[in-house]
Order: C-alpha cells, then sequence, then structure tokens
C-alpha cells in the first residue's frame, strides 16, 4: 500500500515547471495582472491608500462631508456601544441558562461565528440594532452584502457599512459587480449565454466571470480596495479565486471568500482548492482565503474531512469553513432547509466555522407574503422602491436575524459557544 501511495508523489521537477511559467517574462496571463498592479501605483501605495480610506475617521469625514443622513445613525450606533445597551455574552448566557450558566465551562476554541446574509442596504443594520437591544438579542458577527457596488457608492452605503462594521467589531465581504448574472461595470453583460438572474443555474459551475472579465474582476476589485479600503470580496470563480491568491502573492492584502455558488461539494473539490492555497501561500504562511462556504449539498462528513485538509495545511486559523444553516426560500434549495441539527452535531470539534443565515426559520417563512427569495438580490434598488418591496426585504432580512438568535441560543443550551458582534456584546 505504501509503495503505491508513494506514487501520488508530486515530482520537484513538475514543480519546477510551474515556477518556470509563473516567473517567464513573457507570460500574458502574469504580466496582465502585474499591469494592472503598477497602474494602480505597485503594491505598496495600493496598501497605503486602502489602509488610509478604511479608517473610521476617514469614512465619517467623506460622510459627513457629502452631509450624508447615516451620520447620525452612525452616531447612535456609536452611542449606544459605548453605553453598553446591547446584552453581554455572560448576561446572554443566563438568559438562556439561569443559574447553570455560571458554573458551565464553555469551550471558546470551538466558538461558531454568528453570519448573516444579504444585508443590503445599511439601514437594517440600524433596525437589526433597534431589535437586539429592546429583546435582548444578539447581532451577528459577519455580514455578506449582495448588492450593486455602483448603487453603494451613489447612496453612500459603501461608506456607512464599513463604518458600521468597524463600530460592531463584524466582518463583512461585498460582492463585486464583475458577475455573470448581471451586465458588469462597463454596463454591457458578462455572460452574454445568460438571460439574467433568472437563469442563475447558469451561473454554478463557475462560468460567471468568462474570458477578459477576471481582469476586470481585478480591476474592479483594486478601485474599491484603494478607494472605499473594501478588503474582503466574494469570489465566485476557479479563475478569479486564482488571481485572489496571485494578487496576495505579489503583496496586496486582499482576502476573499469562495461562494457556495462555486460549487465545492465534496472533500476532493475542498483538497483541491485548499492545495491550491497552501502553493501560493506567503512565507509567513497566510492566504488570502479568509472563508470558505461550501455547497449546500455537503453533509457533516465532508465537513469534518474539509477541516483535516485544512489542519494538514496549517490553515485552521486562517480559513473559516462558513456553512448555511438556513438558505432563502425560494429560487436556490428545496425547502424546508434547515441544517441546525447538524451544525449543533459537529461544533464541539470542527473550529473555525461559522452559522450563516441567508434564510428565516422554514416555519417562519412559509407564512410570509413574500418569503425570502435569492433573486431579490439583483433587483435594483429604484425598482424596490417602485414596487413598494423595501418593508418587505427589510422583514426577511430581520427573518434571518430570528435564525440567527435562535442558533446561538441552541450553541447555547448544549453548552457550546459562539461570536457575536464584538464591540457590542462584551464578553
Amino acid at each position: 500500500m505504501n509503495a503505491l501511495r508513494e506514487k501520488l508523489r508530486i515530482d520537484e521537477q513538475n514543480l519546477n515547471a510551474v515556477n518556470a511559467f509563473l516567473l517567464d517574462e513573457n507570460n500574458p496571463l502574469v504580466n496582465a495582472v502585474i499591469e494592472i498592479v503598477e497602474k494602480y501605483g505597485g503594491v505598496r501605495e495600493i496598501n497605503r491608500k486602502a489602509m488610509e480610506n478604511s479608517k473610521l475617521e476617514n469614512l465619517m469625514k467623506r460622510l459627513e462631508k457629502r452631509k450624508s443622513p447615516f451620520i447620525n445613525d452612525l452616531e447612535w450606533l456609536i452611542k449606544q456601544r459605548d453605553k453598553n445597551a446591547f446584552i453581554s455574552i455572560p448576561e446572554y448566557r443566563r438568559k438562556v441558562l439561569g443559574k447553570k450558566a455560571d458554573s458551565t465551562k464553555f469551550d471558546e476554541s470551538f466558538a461558531v461565528t454568528l453570519e448573516i446574509s444579504s444585508c443590503s442596504f445599511f439601514p437594517w443594520i440600524i433596525e437589526e440594532a433597534k431589535k437586539s437591544i429592546k429583546h435582548e438579542e444578539l447581532m451577528p458577527a459577519r455580514y455578506i452584502r449582495v448588492r450593486s457596488m455602483k448603487e453603494q457608492v451613489e447612496d453612500d452605503d459603501i461608506l456607512a457599512f464599513a463604518a458600521a462594521m468597524q463600530i460592531m467589531g463584524a466582518s463583512y465581504v461585498q460582492t463585486l459587480d464583475t458577475k455573470g448574472t448581471m451586465p458588469g461595470p462597463d454596463g454591457k453583460p458578462i455572460n452574454v449565454h445568460l438571460g439574467g438572474a433568472e437563469t442563475i443555474t447558469g451561473y454554478f459551475g463557475g462560468v460567471g466571470v468568462p474570458n477578459e472579465y477576471t481582469l476586470k474582476w481585478v480591476e474592479e476589485y483594486l478601485h474599491y480596495y484603494t478607494e472605499y479600503g473594501v478588503k474582503q470580496v466574494l469570489n465566485t470563480n476557479s479563475g478569479t479565486v486564482l488571481l485572489g491568491y496571485l494578487l496576495h502573492k505579489l503583496g496586496i492584502d486582499i482576502e476573499f471568500k469562495i461562494s457556495v455558488f462555486l460549487g465545492n461539494d465534496n472533500p476532493y473539490s475542498i483538497l483541491w482548492t485548499l492545495m491550491t492555497a497552501k502553493l501560493f501561500s506567503r512565507k509567513d504562511g497566510t492566504t488570502p482565503l479568509i472563508g470558505f462556504n461550501l455547497s449546500n449539498s455537503v453533509n457533516n462528513r465532508t465537513i469534518e474531512l474539509s477541516a483535516y485538509v485544512r489542519r494538514a495545511f496549517n490553515f485552521e486559523d486562517i480559513v473559516r469553513i462558513e456553512h448555511h444553516i438556513t438558505e432563502a426560500y425560494k429560487s436556490i434549495v428545496r425547502q424546508p432547509y434547515d441544517r441546525l441539527g447538524e451544525l449543533l452535531e459537529i461544533a464541539d470539534h470542527v473550529k473555525n466555522i461559522s452559522a450563516k443565515h441567508e434564510g428565516g426559520i422554514p416555519e417562519t417563512e412559509k407564512n410570509r407574503e413574500h418569503p425570502s427569495d435569492i433573486l431579490d438580490y439583483f433587483m435594483p434598488k429604484k425598482e424596490i422602491i417602485a414596487k413598494g418591496l423595501m418593508p418587505k426585504f427589510l422583514a426577511n432580512y430581520l427573518d434571518k436575524h430570528d435564525a440567527v438568535n435562535r442558533t446561538a441560543k441552541a450553541l447555547t443550551e448544549k453548552g457550546l459557544t459562539f461570536i457575536a458582534a464584538q464591540k457590542l456584546h462584551k464578553k
């Protein structure tokens, strides 16, 4: 058996061939990336601009200069945080467990990150915060955004949301406009064979960033990274995943999470992805892959094997396994979709995992006049307002918030731990 296994050893000559390809000064694939990096001022200048434009004080100044109404909301959020209006973690545990909380030993090394998607509009954060204060609920520690980047710039949402995340002590991910389900930043259709979001099934398997659009994805990323400090983005295509690795290897401090749309649904596809991350990791062992959203089809055994591969490559503290506990009620999975019970089975032995809530609790959703729909993510703001759908979309979002809190309660009842917005919910 060992003799057979030895046949899998990667020949050093093959590794040398890969290096020779990447370092060839005439390589058009690598040269195109380097040219874009230099166009934006080079690695050091790109990172400097991003760091400067991501500072909370600078985000607030830009909003003030634009006389944005979001300033008042952000100042309110700061005030609520500073006066400890949000329930603390010990208080929350006592609320759930009673006196038993004081004698229960919680292992923080297996804390599950509470994640919500998609928080499309900044005002929803404020409504969620008010609800959390009133009912002593938890704000998530991680937010995923799927909304037009251009729209976010137009209404200052991009600035306000970035500021809110820093105030709350939460991480967030943006979804760039260079994706195959809609026209790109230039207004042209990216994937001419897709009719729009309604043909989203053609998006699976990574056909969403064809041809030269991979490089446009790089350009778009560097624009939002340098102008707004947007560091973490969603990645839906194997080509742009590789480009993320290359940018990071060149020295740009990009971070990305792999979307459920990429379809990593078995341990071998996960091995492929993490192996590439290892090959392109920096000398300090870091990789830009900080979130790995596996397919909705995976079972707990696949998650455990994913964690096995991740640990073998020393990525356990870097790459978070992000798993859907609930999903949008329409247009993506068969319902009822509810993986909470499975999460409770693995949360005590799989580290650095997040519980992602992209839908409400199915029992709630089925009674909604307008249940959550994944296709709603692609609806322009003007159309949402014209159709009077914003209140219904907010209700869908708050249903997801309820699902987050159901998960936190279930984890606590089992003596397990979670990570909520770290600057709001004191330990």
